[in-house]
């Protein structure tokens, strides 16, 4: 199976979750980790499954508005979390603005702050949508995954990421196969 992780991340967790997810994917695999400037559509060609995740901002996916004014604050005022390489480029709402229609599985994931989803919203269902409309199928629900409120994952999240990518490969496998045998089911 060949798989790509693409993530957009500002201070690096969604960035360290989607390295976690890959290895995962990993045992037996092709996987590809890429910051969603370099998530190309020929990229895609030929891969079997998506795992796409951004930070959650606003109580949803982040806008180049939010991402500008998140890194703006961090060059103001460094904090004890400093910016992910890739944190200026653009945001998983751009890819979509460019993406066609790929036919493959797939599965989204955020990261957020610690708490009910209710207080503090959530980016991987509205990035699980836009897959669907992109023509990807998704083989398992969003996921989060959490952070605390000094900008640093909680104590096990990494090791859950990596667990959830083991289940997604397990799954992908599972699609494939009842693709391949003409089962919708």
């Amino acid at each position: 199976m060949r798989a790509v992780v693409i993530y957009e991340s500002i201070y690096g967790n969604t960035h360290v979750i989607a390295d976690a997810i890959a290895r995962g994917l990993e045992p037996g695999n092709e996987v590809t980790v890429v910051a969603v400037a370099g998530a190309t559509q020929e990229l895609l060609d030929g891969a079997d499954l998506v795992v796409a995740g951004g930070p959650t901002h606003l109580h949803g996916m982040s806008h180049a508005n939010t991402r500008r004014a998140a890194v703006k604050q961090e060059h103001k005022e460094p904090g004890p979390v400093p910016l992910d390489p890739d944190a200026e480029g653009p945001g998983l709402r751009d890819w979509f603005g460019s993406l066609g229609r790929v036919s493959v599985s797939a599965a989204a994931f955020d990261t957020r702050l610690s708490g009910p989803a209710a207080f503090t919203g959530r980016a991987a269902k509205g990035v699980a949508r836009l897959l669907e409309r992109h023509g990807l199928t998704l083989i398992a629900e969003p996921e989060s995954f959490l952070v605390t409120k000094d900008n640093q994952l909680v104590p096990g999240e990494e090791d859950r990421a990596q667990e959830w990518g083991g289940l997604l490969a397990a799954k992908a496998v599972l699609a494939s196969g009842s693709t391949a045998s003409g089962s919708t089911a």
